[in-house]
């Protein structure tokens, strides 16, 4: 980051924009922005709670579930519809239309079908995951230098062989790159799961302090979210960096 020709470290903006949210909390504008420095003493106060475990324990079941199960059937999936000109044309504009609904919408229909409990809400996270990586493993596959997938085959390499030992590693970089967005989009729908479908998690703690305008307790509970959707999104930029050497072998 640069400003005023001064380059400043990476996480400047974090600290920037702490800065205005204590001001903006202490000039008192309105009760729901509270000074970030009584959000971080609350956070200390509740993160032991057993409420809050529970309530962690819960997210993190059900945004973990919902995340592997995106990625073990987006990532075939993806690669499937990249080599198949048939397969592509039958699967691909349902991908676009799922990635562009607003699946919000769909959250009742999955209520009936599957129930009010924790199966409803990993569906939903998956939901909200799985197409955009669907997309990006299926970029990643269309890109791939089409003599390496012949030289395999010269070899006599099996299309299961082929999978994992050549689309899976050539496409790795954009596979990445959707399995970041489609964590990010994960945290989304865990959580309107658990405001929708069934009040158990994060969702609970969010109608717990909203509906009693603890704003300091509700904020800090979306500091933490913030947090580890943050940590992993930059886990995984660091791995799609890391990869970076098979997009240009291909």
């Amino acid at each position: 980051m640069t400003a005023f020709g001064l380059r400043l470290p990476a996480m400047s903006s974090l600290v920037i924009w702490a800065l205005l949210w204590e001001i903006i909390g202490r000039v008192d504008l309105t009760f729901f922005i509270p000074p970030l420095s009584h959000v971080i003493v609350t956070l200390f106060d509740i993160i032991g709670t057993p409420a809050f475990l529970k309530a962690l324990s819960e997210t993190a079941y059900a945004f973990f579930g919902g995340v592997v199960a995106s990625i073990v059937i987006g990532i075939p999936v993806g690669i499937l519809i990249g080599k198949s000109r048939l397969l592509d044309e039958m699967i691909l504009p349902w991908v676009n239309i799922f990635l562009s609904a607003p699946l919000t919408a769909l959250v009742p229909v999955l209520m009936v079908l599957f129930g009010f409990g924790m199966t409803s809400i990993i569906i939903t996270t998956t939901l909200f995951a799985i197409w955009i990586i669907i997309l990006n493993t299926r970029a990643g596959v269309m890109q791939i230098n089409r003599s390496m997938v012949e030289m395999a085959r010269s070899f006599g390499a099996k299309p299961l062989e082929a999978f994992f030992k050549i689309y899976f590693w050539a496409a790795l970089p954009e596979i990445l790159g959707g399995v970041r967005i489609g964590v990010i989009r994960a945290v989304k729908g865990v959580i309107i799961g658990q405001l929708l479908i069934s009040i158990v998690g994060f969702g609970a703690l969010f109608e717990l302090y909203s509906s009693n305008f603890l704003m300091t307790h509700f904020w800090a509970v979306l500091v933490v979210l913030f947090a580890m959707a943050f940590s992993i999104s930059e886990v995984l930029a660091y791995l799609e960096r890391r990869v970076a050497y098979y997009a240009a072998k291909r």
